[in-house]
């Protein structure tokens, strides 16, 4: 992805390379019907290097998929690293590691998978959803985003409609939705016309949850 313009923050930058801060700072956002969210900005310390391996690294791929009996382009890249694969940068290992630590009082099992989605520019997105192939369709579960890059902002409501929360997301923002957050409640990243550079989005997940 080495034709994809990105504006460093300068706020990033450390000499040490790329850490993780402490997870006693997560705030933790009580929702309606059993969800919550938890939100840490600036968790992944130097984490436009981290961006700049994801970018030129991982082997982003394209899909395309069936909508009103049309097939289209899904706007946005996409990457899927497997229990076992090994991950682009030391420190998303470290991350889901840290992220199984904090979790394992109320999760009960480990992260194990990493999926990856390129937002390139305004145009790419992601509607209205939930992650609900899985057992996250019947069982309480987490999902653990980390985002580099230029922030988009990450979107929720409850199931049904309503009005809607927003966490800003890009250079090493952590958002964690858990409890029944995927079966009551959605969330979307929306296109946007403003000039904005390319986002990753790392989703940790544990054993049968997508």
């Amino acid at each position: 992805m080495s034709d994809v313009a990105y504006q460093p923050s300068m706020l990033d930058f450390t000499e040490q390379g790329p850490s993780l801060g402490p997870l006693a700072a997560l705030r933790r956002h009580q929702l309606s019907r059993g969800a919550w969210v938890d939100h840490l900005p600036g968790w992944v310390r130097g984490s436009d290097v981290v961006l700049d391996t994801l970018l030129h690294e991982v082997p982003w791929r394209a899909e395309r998929r069936t909508m009103y009996d049309a097939e289209v382009d899904v706007p946005r890249l996409l990457c899927w690293y497997a229990a076992g694969r090994p991950l682009p940068h030391a420190v998303l290992t470290e991350a889901r590691e840290a992220l199984t630590r904090h979790y394992a009082p109320e999760l009960g099992e480990p992260f194990v998978t990493a999926g990856m989605c390129l937002y390139r520019s305004g145009r790419d997105s992601v509607a209205w959803h939930g992650d609900t192939t899985g057992r996250s369709a019947h069982t309480d579960t987490m999902v653990a985003i980390v985002s580099f890059g230029s922030p988009r902002p990450l979107l929720l409501r409850p199931r049904g409609g309503g009005a809607s929360l927003r966490f800003p997301l890009g250079h090493g923002d952590l958002v964690v939705m858990g409890g029944s957050c995927q079966r009551t409640w959605e969330h979307a990243i929306p296109k946007t016309t403003r000039p904005v550079g390319p986002r990753v989005s790392v989703q940790f997940r544990p054993t049968g949850v997508s």
